[in-house]
């Protein structure tokens, strides 16, 4: 059986399926069709509802829920890994509201946080979150809401933070913070659900327990990265949620679509969003 499985080039993403996808654990029969493409990208064709398994951000998945189920493993959620709203001349978080801020994307989960944390910030130019430091250093936006391995190398760049908004949620909550999600199409069987799910984990824990053999795909698409910031991005990601969500991780997401909907934020999304064990 083949299925089309999407997810991004960053190391944690590379990480997670290289063992999957070039057969070093028994897929039970599954061959992936890869679909690769920044997380924006995985949003929107997540909304046509075509891939069969993709990587997608929590806040997309609440436009998505009817044509897909969450998996327990793969996710992305933890704590001191959130985005990050930045800026090249100091500013103070009371200033927020009236800025013209780069964001990575309409329905990337760093674009919730940032919503409900400051619901009046509107005025928002997306960009692919790879060049928001560059469109900060040329004064085209005053803040940028970074993610992924740019928290890495802004402050090398001469930017600087305005709020840490993984850390704003987490102090909200007191839960980690529900970053992307893997999803499968609903109109696949429960069993075929469980077994990719299973599968995902698998990958994840074969890629702890041989850590060098991940490298060279991980590389592949990380070229331009030092290697010690793909393995802060990795160690930043890929944890004990992304092998299984849990009952805490599940929670989380419960919890940010709890925030996100009574600002507004989101539309109702159905109840049965992870997969039935």
């Amino acid at each position: 059986m083949k299925l089309t499985l999407g997810f991004s080039t960053c190391p944690n993403d590379t990480f997670i399926f290289d063992a999957a996808v070039h057969h070093k654990i028994d897929t039970e029969g599954i061959e992936f069709d890869l679909v690769l493409g920044d997380v924006e990208e995985l949003n929107k064709k997540a909304f046509e509802g075509e891939i069969d398994i993709t990587k997608l951000s929590y806040h997309a998945y609440a436009y998505a829920s009817r044509n897909y189920v969450l998996l327990n493993s793969g996710s992305a959620l933890g704590n001191n890994n959130g985005p990050l709203l930045i800026s090249k001349q100091k500013i103070y978080p009371d200033e927020v509201n009236d800025l013209k801020i780069a964001i990575p994307g309409k329905y990337t989960t760093a674009n919730l946080l940032l919503g409900i944390a400051f619901p009046q910030a509107k005025n928002k130019i997306p960009y692919l979150f790879s060049d928001i430091e560059t469109a900060l250093l040329d004064n085209e936006v005053d803040a940028g809401l970074i993610i992924h391995e740019n928290r890495f190398t802004y402050e090398a760049k001469g930017l600087k933070k305005i709020i840490d908004l993984g850390e704003y949620w987490e102090n909200l909550t007191k839960m980690p913070i529900p970053l992307g999600g893997i999803v499968i199409n609903r109109k696949h069987s429960k069993e075929l659900q469980l077994k990719v799910s299973n599968i995902i984990k698998r990958s994840i824990e074969y890629a702890y327990k041989n850590p060098s053999s991940s490298l060279n795909y991980i590389k592949q698409y990380a070229q331009e990265m030092d290697a010690d910031v793909m393995k802060k991005h990795i160690d930043l990601y890929v944890n004990n949620f992304s092998l299984d969500l849990g009952k805490e991780g599940k929670l989380a997401i419960k919890t940010l679509y709890n925030e996100a909907s009574e600002r507004d934020l989101i539309p109702e999304i159905l109840d049965n969003i992870f997969i039935e064990e």
